[in-house]
């Protein structure tokens, strides 16, 4: 390609997002936030660029990347559920949901809190961009469907059945099988999921999880921040079958941008990581001043396989060929991991991937659809099915439906 036609295809990516911006499934701003000032929002004003800060994402960057709408993760670690009571997880919960809040009430010109699609609708037309919530764990409700009542009235709008370990009532896809998958009492959490019209999401979850889930379910699924397993063999990602019964569902699958999970060559580079941040008397996955140190100079002793825009776009490909256009989209997973691709550092790169896709041949109605009509369509979806539905708040416990 000629540097002539690669301007081309960024310029025309720029056009394209202006009239259809980018839906994002998945941006841990919120734990990056407690983990770097613990919520004090003014040493942090995301208004200016905060590339210096380290994180990945603030207003100027989310503007030049065309993000128009942007599911927050409301993300708590797992060990915070170690606890007999577990509702560690749950205040920790409900802290990262105030400072969402607090960053729309700050930046009210910018931000617009969506709880509904025609939320998200309105916000495009007003120029603002839509913040929707999800919650990264089935850990976060610690076996209560009461508590995930609470969490929806509260405007989160996904749940990810599980983070990185097993709940009681699902398996991860990166914990040792205990359920086989979905338990009669995480069928449950689906059903009243259902009933809310809070999206199942189903990252992070074991392919029988998944399996289990999509039988289950009334309404679309998503995957907030997952690729293709047949591009990059790691279980965090969507094996072919699972892809493939996402058209029937109707749910979308949102492509990630982790290195480890898009780049072959990346995976056994970051157990090398991961394991030496433990070495260090760290957590894996923390990206705090003092963890990024740790990172950078294990970077510095052993060069990283670099992921591209090129490298995210062969999963879209192939996510396209299985799942079917109007059931992809994007979800970049920014603050929520260490490394990212070369082109897609933080969240002014999406116009690069756009680009990426353009030159492989993709129509500007195709683009529409990944960027911003797949996930609108979704949520709507999702709604529909609560208003449709009969049943009254489930009362079911865990000890009744599992024992």
């Amino acid at each position: 390609m000629t540097a002539t036609t690669a301007a081309g295809h960024l310029a025309r990516a720029h056009e394209l997002l202006a009239a259809h911006p980018v839906v994002d499934g998945h941006n841990d701003l919120p734990w990056a936030l407690r983990e770097q000032v613990r919520y004090d929002l003014d040493r942090r004003d995301l208004a200016t660029d905060q590339s210096a800060t380290g994180l990945h994402t603030d207003l100027p960057r989310l503007r030049a990347g065309g993000v128009g709408a942007q599911f927050w993760s409301v993300y708590v670690r797992t060990d915070m559920a170690g606890d007999e009571a577990g509702d560690e997880a749950v205040s920790a919960t409900l802290e990262q949901i105030d400072v969402v809040r607090q960053l729309v009430h700050r930046y009210p010109s910018e931000l617009r809190l969506a709880l509904t699609a025609d939320d998200m609708e309105a916000a495009r037309a007003e120029g603002r961009i839509a913040s929707l919530m999800g919650a990264e764990g089935g850990h976060s409700i610690n076996c209560s469907l009461a508590t995930l009542r609470a969490l929806h009235r509260l405007g989160v709008r996904y749940m990810t059945l599980t983070h990185n370990d097993n709940v009681p009532w699902a398996d991860s896809a990166t914990d040792e099988p205990v359920a086989n998958g979905l338990t009669r009492f995480g069928e449950e959490v689906v059903r009243e999921m259902n009933r809310l019209g809070m999206l199942v999401d189903l990252s992070h979850v074991s392919a029988d999880t998944m399996r289990d889930a999509l039988r289950v379910t009334e309404a679309p699924v998503i995957f907030s921040h997952s690729s293709a397993r047949a591009v990059c063999d790691h279980p965090r990602n969507i094996p072919d079958d699972v892809l493939g019964a996402l058209a029937a569902n109707g749910g979308v699958a949102m492509a990630t941008f982790v290195p480890k999970f898009v780049l072959p060559a990346a995976v056994d580079w970051t157990r090398q990581a991961d394991e030496n941040m433990r070495a260090n008397g760290l957590h894996h996955l923390d990206t705090s001043p003092a963890g990024m140190a740790v990172h950078r100079a294990f970077e510095a002793a052993h060069p990283r396989p670099l992921a591209t825009a090129a490298t995210v776009a062969d999963h879209l490909d192939h996510m396209r060929e299985v799942a079917g256009i109007d059931h992809i989209g994007i979800g970049g997973d920014f603050d929520g991991t260490a490394f990212t691709p070369e082109d897609l550092a933080d969240v002014a790169g999406y116009p690069n991937l756009i680009a990426e896709l353009l030159s492989r041949g993709w129509s500007d109605s195709d683009l529409a659809k990944l960027t911003w009509q797949n996930a609108v369509r979704v949520l709507r979806a999702a709604e529909d099915v609560a208003r449709s539905a009969t049943r009254g708040p489930s009362i079911a416990t865990i000890d009744q439906l599992d024992g």
